[in-house]
């Protein structure tokens, strides 16, 4: 018996320990975390040099309110956020999580927009599917009606436009005219609320939880940022699970060269050490607002000493392994093993992503992409089967979470050559036992 609860009655063994890509249970049985844990044990388990820089730190002190003190690690480490984004990103905003800082951004969005004589702003538009997190004001833009409808009459809804499924569409269109379209699915719905209405435009330049790593056509991201200036909209980068080096860029955004106005960061931000995230903002944006009379919000723990030693150490690791440019070079690796397991599985329909965020998608018809029978539960059993051999996978529906199957495989950054070996071996025989449990057709190795 457990107090804890959580979504589900699912229970899992007992940690004991992590280190690297490898976690134990209370019975020795040892895992490959995939999956990064959700996504954020970017620099993986039990680094030495974070362990130390946060005993050093709790020696020192662990908690210091910020209206009582500034503290040197948030200070370092805002700095050195700062000094990788595009220029005038400059403004940081500390938070303890994914939920908090997309929610940060919603409401320095706002209270920009009221600074500057613009109160009748206040839309912000997002993509269907995607997910920004579970906070009332982040589930209002979050595209999953799954996660969303039970709280509809808690919240204001906010409106959405289709997320660039190329992968799906079946038209004569080029990838660069399809970026284009999804891209104008934003403009058309600009005008249809009123242009004197719409506040923001949230994205996840390189797609999460909701769409499997789904990534636009390359024409996508500067028609975004052409059409927001259009209309003199913020354009807000959700990069919790795609920032800090996961897909080979410190930003997503910066595959692309495609600047925001306010950027979402959480999960590989702190990579697991300490709960984090945080809110960078243009200067213009944190100016007005702090100008015009302060901004009317905040989080107890924003800024936390610990929390922040522990990310400031976290950016030095990535910086003395060289883990972005890891993330590129072994994502290349594992997204081409990736592939080549399509010619075995017939219902793998698609392999997406970009660096080390990556998935792919079970389908019942490679060429119509019909989605599998809902009945077959398939984005639980495979990870399931993944679980019991020791490899630790992430899922969820892909279509809207109420049909398709998707996984996402996004080992921690340090993954050697012969640990992908080690995830494709693993991935393998759980699909073989998949598609005898299911009776799906599969082939000879690649």
């Amino acid at each position: 018996m457990s107090n804890l609860f959580y979504q589900t009655r699912l229970r899992r063994p007992l940690l004991d320990r992590a280190e690297g890509v490898y976690m134990w249970d209370v019975d020795g049985k040892r895992y490959l975390d995939g999956s990064s844990g959700a996504m954020v044990s970017n620099i993986g388990h039990s680094n030495p040099a974070v362990l130390e820089a946060m005993r050093r730190q709790m020696e020192k002190s662990t908690f210091g309110y910020r209206l009582h003190f500034e503290n040197e690690p948030a200070e370092e480490f805002a700095r050195q956020i700062a000094a990788r984004m595009p220029q005038g990103l400059d403004r940081v905003f500390f938070v303890s999580g994914g939920s908090e800082a997309v929610e940060s951004c919603l409401k320095l969005a706002r209270q920009y927009a009221v600074a500057i004589g613009e109160a009748s702003r206040w839309k912000v538009i997002s993509r269907f599917p995607s997910y920004h997190g579970s906070s009332l004001g982040a589930l209002s833009v979050t595209g999953m009606s799954l996660m969303s409808a039970p709280f509809s009459p808690m919240m204001r809804e906010m409106p959405k436009i289709p997320a660039p499924t190329c992968y799906l569409d079946r038209d004569d269109l080029s990838d660069h005219e399809r970026g284009l379209k999804y891209a104008r699915y934003l403009r058309d719905e600009i005008l249809r609320q009123g242009p004197e209405t719409v506040l923001a435009f949230i994205m996840e330049p390189v797609g999460g939880a909701s769409t499997g790593a789904l990534v636009a056509p390359d024409s996508y991201y500067a028609e975004i940022r052409r059409i927001c200036d259009e209309f003199g909209i913020l354009l807000i980068a959700d990069e919790v699970m795609s920032g800090a080096g996961r897909t080979g860029q410190y930003l997503a955004c910066d595959h692309w060269g495609m600047r925001p106005d306010l950027i979402a960061f959480s999960k590989g931000f702190g990579a697991g050490y300490m709960p984090l995230g945080a809110m960078v903002a243009d200067r213009r944006i944190a100016d007005a607002v702090i100008d015009s009379g302060g901004f009317i919000h905040g989080f107890t723990y924003a800024g936390n000493p610990l929390a922040c030693a522990a990310g400031l150490a976290v950016l030095g690791e990535i910086d003395r392994l060289g883990l972005i440019d890891a993330a590129q070079v072994q994502g290349d690796k594992l997204s081409r093993r990736l592939q080549a397991l399509m010619q075995r599985y017939e219902f793998i329909g698609d392999v997406r992503g970009k660096g080390l965020l990556l998935a792919f998608e079970l389908v019942a018809n490679r060429e119509t992409m019909e989605p599998l029978p809902v009945g077959l539960n398939a984005h639980n059993r495979l990870v399931d089967l993944a679980y019991d051999r020791g490899l630790i996978i992430y899922s969820r529906r892909t279509r809207g979470g109420r049909i398709g199957d998707h996984f996402l495989v996004c080992p921690p950054l340090i993954t050697t050559d012969e640990q992908i070996d080690e995830i494709l071996a693993v991935l393998t025989d759980s699909l073989d036992a998949f598609a005898q449990e299911t009776g799906l057709e599969y082939g000879a190795a690649a």
